[in-house]
C-alpha cells in the first residue's frame, strides 16, 4: 500500500502497526489472485526465456502485508510450474528461483521493510525507491506485476480543485467522496486517465509478453469514511485555529476506480488485455462491527503524512486525533448507512 507523498511507515502514526484495513483487502484477493496465475498465466512463454521468475510489488510500503502477498503469489506461481512440469512430457527443468523487487517512493523507509523480511522467505528480496509512473525496470525484464491500493495515489491533484475560478473548485472538502459538484469528480478521473496511460505504457516496456499485471483496489465500505478528516479539518477553521482557505486549498490525491473507470483507462491503452475483472465483496470484521476506530486508525495512517505536509505537524496531528475521537459517532454512522465492502480486483495480461 502506497502513500503520497510521504510513506505511512515514515509519519507519525506507523502504518505497520496500524494496516489491519489493508489486511482484509490482502486476505480477500487472495483467491483471486492465486486463481488468475493458475488459469491465465502463460508459463510456457516465461520459461522458455528464463528459469528466474522476476515479480515486482509496486507500492510496497514497510510491511507486514506485503509480505503475505509475495509469499501467496510465490507459492501459487511454484503450483503453475509444477502442473505445467506434469503436462510436458519429458520436461525437466528445475523450479523457478523468484526475485522479488519491492518498490515505492523514495521516501519509505526501505529499512523497516528489510528488517522485517520473513526468514523462511522462498525468494531473493530487493527494493527499488521511485515512482511507479516512471520507468523502473530495464525492457522486458518483469513476469509478474502486484498492486494492491497502490494506484489509487494519483501522481498530482488536479489543478482545477483548488482554482476558485474552476468549475471543480471543491471548496470546503479535501476528496471527492461527498462532493455534490460532478465536476469534481470529472477532474479526479481525468488526472487518474492521465497516470494510468503513463504507468500502463511504462509497465509494458518493463513486462514480458504474457506476463502479468493484477491490481487490487478498495471501491466501497472504506473510502466514505474520509470525510470525516475533512470534517475535523473544518472544524478547526471553524475555531479559528486553521485559515479555511488553507482547507480550500487541499485536496487528497486518491481516486477509487469502478470497473468500467478501469476498463475504459485499459482500452484506450491498448497494451494489456484484461484477463479479469470483477468487484468482490470481502469479509470484513471492521465495517461489518462498525469499528470505527480501528478503520480511522487505518485510514489515518495512510493519510497523515500528506496532511502534516500541508498542514503542518501540529493541526495535521490534531485535525487526525479528532477523527479518531469521533469513532462512536462514526460507528453510529456506519451502522446507519451500512455499505457492504468490496475491492476491484484487476487481472491484465501484456499483449
Amino acid at each position: 500500500m502506497t502513500s503520497f507523498p510521504m510513506n505511512a511507515g515514515d509519519g507519525v502514526y506507523s502504518y505497520s502497526k496500524n494496516s489491519q484495513l489493508h489486511k482484509e483487502m490482502i486476505d480477500g484477493a487472495k483467491e483471486m489472485v492465486i486463481d488468475a496465475i493458475i488459469q491465465k498465466l502463460d508459463i510456457k512463454t516465461i520459461l522458455s526465456s528464463s528459469n528466474t521468475f522476476h515479480i515486482t510489488e509496486l507500492g510496497c510500503s514497510v510491511g507486514p502485508n506485503t509480505f503475505s502477498a509475495m509469499q501467496y503469489i510465490v507459492e501459487a506461481l511454484t503450483d503453475k510450474y509444477l502442473l505445467y512440469q506434469d503436462q510436458v512430457i519429458n520436461f525437466t527443468n528445475n523450479i523457478p528461483e523468484f526475485q522479488i523487487f519491492f518498490n515505492d517512493h523514495v521516501t519509505n523507509d526501505f529499512n523497516i521493510l528489510f528488517r522485517s523480511l520473513p526468514f523462511d522467505r522462498s525468494y531473493y528480496a530487493y527494493g527499488v525507491p521511485g515512482s511507479f509512473y516512471g520507468r523502473l525496470f530495464p525492457s522486458r525484464s518483469i513476469h509478474f506485476a502486484h498492486s494492491s491500493s497502490g494506484i489509487n495515489w494519483l501522481s498530482k491533484i488536479p489543478k482545477e480543485l483548488v482554482d476558485e475560478k474552476s468549475p471543480a473548485w471543491n471548496k470546503g472538502l479535501i476528496h471527492y467522496v461527498g462532493a455534490s459538484n460532478v465536476e469534481v469528480v470529472n477532474a479526479y478521473f481525468a488526472q487518474f486517465e492521465k497516470d494510468m496511460e503513463i504507468f500502463f505504457n511504462v509497465r509494458a516496456e518493463e513486462i514480458v509478453q504474457g506476463g502479468m499485471i493484477v491490481l487490487i483496489t478498495a471501491f466501497s465500505g472504506y473510502i466514505r469514511l474520509l470525510k470525516f478528516f475533512g470534517s475535523s479539518l473544518m472544524d478547526l477553521a471553524n475555531e479559528g485555529k486553521l485559515d479555511e482557505s488553507l482547507v480550500d486549498s487541499f485536496n487528497l490525491p486518491l481516486y477509487y476506480p469502478s470497473p468500467q473507470d478501469m476498463t475504459k483507462v485499459v482500452r484506450k491503452n491498448g497494451l494489456f488485455s484484461i484477463e479479469r475483472m470483477e468487484l468482490i465483496n470481502i469479509k470484513s470484521n471492521l465495517v461489518d462491527e462498525a469499528d470505527a476506530k480501528t478503520l480511522m486508525m487505518s485510514l489515518r495512517s495512510s493519510i497523515e503524512g500528506i496532511i502534516i505536509n500541508h498542514f503542518g505537524s501540529k493541526i495535521g496531528e490534531e485535525a487526525c486525533a479528532r477523527t479518531i475521537l469521533k469513532s462512536e459517532e462514526i460507528s453510529e454512522w456506519m451502522k446507519v448507512n451500512y455499505e457492504k465492502p468490496s475491492i476491484l480486483f484487476v487481472a491484465l495480461k501484456r499483449k
